[in-house]
């Protein structure tokens, strides 16, 4: 049997990998809780591999209680601790209280927008944009609108939000249609 074109990125001998290439990474995401967990995650993986916070998502999904952002924005000295000594998360300290802070922030933002995915999806009129790359050298660490919503993100007061972070979240939520085009997925997303 043939495999499926994948993006080059892809380990076809990591399930994990696969599995989320094929049935995430870049399907349009307008869930609140859902978008909290791919900002987060993001946020860990900022000078990491994507595997290695792939890898623990289940263990962050537990230690962040489901990503419940409400929750999240509720945590403690205690909890910041307690995180501190979970090994099966990235143990950073400034990460977590990061974390911490996005969901306070986040829930600002909900107040201001309605929810946050109506924020955030409101810098492309609420469409995907689709690009349309030839190879995975040709895809941008960044752009000039994950420039912008960085500098916004930031005034908002967000942590580890930096334009390479945004576009990888802008990527893993849908935001942008970065499957190469070749890749069984760019034309099912």
């Amino acid at each position: 049997m043939t495999e499926k074109p994948r993006c080059g990125w892809v380990p076809l001998n990591k399930p994990t990998y696969v599995k989320y290439h094929d049935e995430e990474w870049g399907v349009p995401v307008h869930d609140d809780q859902k978008m909290f967990e791919f900002l987060v995650l993001e946020s860990f993986q900022a000078g990491l591999s994507w595997e290695i916070v792939l890898n623990k998502r289940e263990n962050f999904r537990a230690a962040f209680d489901q990503f419940d952002f409400k929750k999240v924005a509720l945590f403690d000295e205690d909890k910041v601790q307690e995180l501190l000594q979970d090994k099966g998360i990235v143990r950073n300290q400034l990460k977590i209280r990061a974390a911490i802070n996005n969901a306070q922030r986040y829930l600002e933002i909900i107040d201001e927008f309605g929810s946050f995915c109506k924020y955030f999806w409101g810098f492309t009129g609420g469409k995907p944009m689709v690009n349309h790359f030839k190879t995975l050298d040709d895809i941008p660490a960044s752009t000039s609108l994950s420039d912008t919503i960085a500098k916004d993100l930031k005034k908002r007061g967000l942590k580890f939000m930096g334009t390479t972070v945004v576009y990888a979240h802008m990527q893993a939520v849908g935001m942008v249609n970065d499957h190469i085009e070749e890749c069984y997925r760019f034309s099912e997303v």
